[in-house]
């Protein structure tokens, strides 16, 4: 069983600026957010066994927010590299009007998802899968794992063994998280029930 949250809002997704492997502090709002998924997390758990453990990327908007979510609940933390989100190369911290500017045709095409994999020098769809892949493919017992929005998507989709296409159209939000179970996800919190 795999509970998958993403960090909460930062400065940069409130303004629109890709964060990649590049970080920004968490918003007042990022941090309600973890404080509410913290909650939400301690009832949906109330009935395992603590501390539960947990994988956490080691970017500094993941540390933040799982710092946020153990003042709910005992976790084991651990840093896991494979949970980092995508690296841009060159389009960390960029805004969307930004790579236009310096990389005039590379977005030409892309739709709201695909351009994350533009990038003349970042990471590629299929090492995403391969580092994501053999993280599932080593959890052993029920896990938190806080992670980001392209790296979140990849983690569902390989569970549910979505198509690339499908599985980069799942949405990433960061109020309310998902639990991986017996070949399910569900959304636990804000629109709770909804399933992918």
């Amino acid at each position: 069983m795999i509970y998958l949250i993403r960090h909460g809002e930062t400065l940069w997704n409130a303004a629109g600026r890709y964060q990649g492997r590049m970080d920004s502090p968490l918003t007042e709002r990022g941090r309600e957010q973890a404080d509410s998924l913290g909650r939400l997390l301690a009832q949906e758990t109330r009935a395992l066994p603590k501390p539960l453990k947990a994988h956490v990327s080691p970017l500094g908007r993941t540390q933040a927010t799982a710092d946020l979510i153990a003042r709910h609940v005992t976790l084991a933390q651990s840093n896991e590299p494979r949970l980092a989100e995508i690296s841009l190369g060159s389009w960390d911290g960029m805004t969307r009007y930004e790579v236009g500017i310096e990389y005039p045709d590379a977005l030409n095409g892309a739709d709201a998802f695909d351009w994350f994999f533009r990038s003349p020098d970042g990471e590629t769809f299929e090492t995403l899968c391969e580092r994501v892949a053999s993280w599932l493919a080593d959890i052993d017992g029920p896990v938190v794992a806080i992670s980001h929005g392209v790296t979140g998507r990849v983690i569902r989709g390989l569970y549910l063994g979505l198509s690339k296409h499908e599985m980069l159209h799942l949405p990433a939000p960061q109020e309310g998280f998902f639990k991986l179970h017996q070949g399910r996800v569900e959304l636990i919190g804000a629109a709770s029930g909804a399933e992918a």
